[in-house]
């Protein structure tokens, strides 16, 4: 397992990682997860550009992604997906490590995400990390809540960790 910040070359399959990792939600309440829309190739340009992507690497390819940034002192986790075949093999954490580094190296008080509440690979998954929910969250993260439920996404929380 490599990981390394994505380069221009990893942009074409980030949207099939994503479309892979997605399928995880198939066989439940979630069905429509799978079928929602991913984020298109177009959109990661920028972001690789500014080193807010990185990639973990298995058997020769890209299998799976975070993109983070850095907002207002704290490091915010915007996408962790792993192709599904890869999930349940540490690659995801793999993926956190290294993006919680990036923000400690950085000087971030904090990193935070949003999340489904209760799928067993979501909020359980970060609150192992030690991510905490938050009940009264920030203006910047109730702001990414509604967004995200105005796009269709429920069942959503906040959550943080002190760094």
């Amino acid at each position: 397992m490599i990981i390394r910040l994505a380069t221009p070359r990893d942009i074409a399959v980030l949207p099939d990682v994503e479309r892979s990792a997605g399928e995880a939600f198939r066989g439940g309440l979630h069905d429509w997860v799978a079928d929602h829309t991913v984020t298109l190739a177009e959109a990661y340009p920028p972001r690789v550009a500014v080193e807010r992507v990185w990639v973990v690497e298995a058997e020769g390819a890209v299998r799976g992604f975070i993109d983070i940034e850095m907002v207002d002192g704290e490091l915010h986790i915007w996408e962790l997906a792993v192709e599904l075949a890869w999930q349940k093999r540490g690659l995801g954490r793999a993926l956190m490590d290294q993006a919680l580094e990036v923000g400690r190296s950085k000087g971030c008080a904090a990193a935070s995400l949003t999340t489904f509440h209760n799928i067993a690979w979501n909020a359980p998954f970060y609150r192992r990390l030690g991510f905490e929910l938050l009940t009264s969250p920030s203006a910047r993260l109730a702001a990414i809540l509604r967004d995200e439920a105005e796009r269709g996404l429920s069942d959503r929380c906040a959550m943080a960790l002190k760094l």
